[in-house]
């Protein structure tokens, strides 16, 4: 006992000699960069240390089921990764995620399932409407993949059984394998993704449209019952806006050409079983509707005006 207080003891001493080390860097740019990020990470760890204190305090838990509550805050699961100490294997995890994500599928008529992890890449089978449908290569980017990289950073890829490419037009590539995600640096825009609470759809009617403007795409928002759906607004076909357009039952019909989608299947094509519309991922969370957009690249936005004629 009194060897291992010697040794904080020790270490402090040592964290406050390195401190003032800092403190004298002659650039003053590499000693704010370097203070700023001592000053985060002990932000970050003293709120940790909160969470686990709140945590134990408002529960009756003890022992593992504790444990896990903890796994399962997000802060501390995410200090737990960083030390390697989490105590929730990665297929847990990886299952954990799925789950999340799994309302949001079922709601299209799909489902995913795990097939298996080797050498830390996850093994993924999309089934009923995502498998084979050229949208699900979204569904998959940004809901699947968001849910899973966030539960399981360790993960080196996903791979996915079940996705073909949307057309060319489009430029998505013929299979996906998702990139490591701590590997962007925490650059939105390369991986594009962050939940966006979407106002004034809570009150959209049961079978109505709405078409809404969000980081210049224009979305189609849709009710049936008490389900939401968000698809990018224009018609798979003649590339012209949906909003102009009816819902019978499930069906929505471009009012340009006739065209009618399976809104509860991932926007198949009821005439035309090639074409499909492009789903955005929607979560309720809260009694507040959220949508994750990817960022557009100055080709993309321009092909999309170009696919979307001015009305």
């Amino acid at each position: 006992m009194q060897q291992g207080m010697q040794e904080h003891e020790r270490r402090a001493a040592r964290i406050e000699t390195l401190i003032q080390e800092v403190a004298a860097f002659s650039d003053p740019n590499a000693r704010a960069t370097t203070e700023e990020l001592i000053q985060a990470l002990m932000d970050m760890y003293g709120e940790g240390l909160a969470r686990l204190l709140e945590i134990t305090a408002q529960s009756e838990a003890s022992g593992l089921a504790l444990i896990e509550m903890f796994a399962n805050d997000e802060l501390l699961s995410a200090l737990f990764m960083l030390h390697g100490l989490h105590p929730l294997g990665l297929e847990t995890r990886v299952l954990q995620a799925l789950d999340e994500v799994r309302p949001y599928l079922q709601s299209h008529g799909g489902n995913v399932e795990l097939v298996g992890i080797e050498g830390n890449v996850a093994h993924l089978r999309l089934q009923g409407s995502c498998h084979g449908c050229p949208s699900s290569t979204m569904t998959l980017k940004m809901a699947i993949e968001e849910a899973i990289y966030k539960a399981a950073p360790d993960l080196d890829a996903i791979h996915v059984e079940g996705v073909i490419p949307l057309p060319a037009r489009q430029g998505i590539p013929m299979t996906f394998v998702a990139p490591r995600k701590r590997k962007d640096n925490g650059d939105s825009t390369k991986q594009g993704k962050a939940w966006q609470v979407v106002e004034d759809v809570e009150t959209l009617p049961a079978g109505a449209l709405k078409a809404i403007t969000l980081q210049d795409q224009s979305l189609l928002f849709c009710r049936i019952a008490e389900n939401y759906y968000v698809y990018h607004n224009r018609c798979a076909n003649c590339h012209m806006p949906l909003d102009r357009g009816t819902i019978t039952a499930t069906a929505l019909t471009c009012a340009q050409c006739g065209q009618a989608y399976d809104v509860s299947r991932a926007g198949r094509g009821l005439d035309d079983s090639h074409l499909f519309l492009e789903p955005v991922p929607l979560l309720i969370e809260d009694d507040r509707v959220k949508v994750a957009l990817a960022a557009l690249s100055k080709d993309d936005q321009s092909e999309a005006t170009l696919s979307t004629p001015a009305r």
